[in-house]
């Protein structure tokens, strides 16, 4: 039930037309964070390697 609400609050207060947006930039940022994250642990694996 509290998730029914909440997408209808969603849908509400952005439309249909902009929630595909939203998830595209959603998702790209996670991607992007991701890589970030995966970069740095990657870095602090050579350093230890040395």
């Amino acid at each position: 039930m509290k998730y029914l609400l909440l997408v209808l609050v969603i849908l509400l207060l952005f439309g249909t037309k902009k929630l595909p947006e939203l998830g595209r930039s959603f998702g790209q940022s996670l991607r992007e964070f991701k890589d970030a994250t995966k970069g740095l642990a990657d870095d602090e694996e050579t350093k230890t390697d040395r």
